[in-house]
Order: C-alpha cells, then sequence, then structure tokens
C-alpha cells in the first residue's frame, strides 16, 4: 500500500543551471548535495524534491505542463515581487484562485513549471 510522497526529482542535463534557483533564489536548504544529485528537505520534514544529472535528458523542458511543482509561501505577492525583481519568469501573476488560496505561475531555468501557493482564511 502507497502511504504517501517520499520525493520528487526534477532530471535535467545540467545541475549547475538548476541549484542556483531553487537554492539561492527559492531558499531551499540542501541536505545532500553533490555534482550529480542536490536534495532538499529530509525524510523528516514530509517530503524532499531533488535536482538530478540524467543522461537520457537534454536541454530544457519539451512539454512544460505535464506536470507542475506547488510550492508553499507565507505571502505569494512578496515572493512574485521579490523572484520578478531577480529576472524569474511568471506566467501568471498571484491571483486569488479561491477563498482559500492566493497562487502564481512561474518557469524555472528548465522551462519547468511551479506554482507559489498561499492558503488564506
Amino acid at each position: 500500500m502507497v502511504k504517501g510522497l517520499e520525493s520528487v526529482i526534477i532530471w535535467t542535463d545540467d545541475i549547475g543551471r538548476l541549484l542556483p534557483f531553487y537554492r539561492d533564489l527559492l531558499g531551499l536548504k540542501p541536505e545532500f548535495e553533490s555534482e550529480e544529485f542536490v536534495a532538499f528537505g529530509s525524510p523528516a520534514s514530509g517530503s524532499r524534491l531533488a535536482l538530478g544529472r540524467h543522461s537520457e535528458v537534454s536541454g530544457p523542458t519539451k512539454d512544460p505542463f505535464r506536470m507542475m511543482l506547488n510550492l508553499s509561501v507565507d505571502d505569494c505577492q512578496a515572493e512574485y515581487e521579490r523572484l520578478s525583481g531577480q529576472g524569474v519568469e511568471f506566467l501568471r501573476k498571484p491571483s486569488v484562485e479561491n477563498e482559500h488560496m492566493i497562487m502564481a505561475t512561474l518557469k524555472d531555468p528548465d522551462g519547468n513549471m511551479l506554482q507559489l501557493m498561499q492558503q488564506q482564511g
């Protein structure tokens, strides 16, 4: 029986292209880091996000809408302003999705889709 989500790995051909985005811009703290693999979070935190170099991956994603990571934030508007000020490409500015959620959609350097999600009320 599946008990829940352990981790998500984003495969790339260039860890050096993605690592500064996730570590320095988004502020995720690496638990483990090597030239081939980086893991953020820990099993104790409930789930992990990882970046890994894969020989079968080349260049930006060819289908950025295939999957989307949702990242929890306290203030979606503040994160939007901070990240867009650093040159991050947003496809959707912060907007109220429903009475319980504010979200904004952006891309990482490989073109993968991410959403900032702020719970409210």
